[in-house]
């Protein structure tokens, strides 16, 4: 998790990334083709909405090889600050 500050209105607020999603892929041949349909659903959905509107930065996506499984796993990370950060960890967080 990477924590940065920024000067906004003569108070210093913490930056925090994030992540917000993620979701495991099989083994496939392309998986970034089939992990666009996981990653529009959640654009689209309550959780994503709120993200894309409140974040810092527009959200981002990594892909990471899972050695256990033998393929991918996905997280969607963003960065929030402020209130947002706030809502984002009581609203959201695990």
């Amino acid at each position: 998790m990477e924590i940065k500050y920024k000067i906004v209105n003569d108070r210093i607020e913490e930056i925090r990334e994030v992540v917000v999603h993620e979701f495991s892929m099989g083994d496939v041949e392309d998986p970034d083709l089939y992990a666009a349909q996981p990653l529009y659903d959640w654009a689209q959905s309550e959780q994503g909405q709120w993200v894309v509107k409140n974040a810092y930065d527009e959200p981002t996506w990594h892909r990471m090889t899972d050695h256990l499984s033998f393929g991918y796993k996905y997280r969607i990370t963003a960065k929030l600050m402020g209130p947002a950060l706030t809502e984002w960890l009581l609203r959201y967080s695990k």
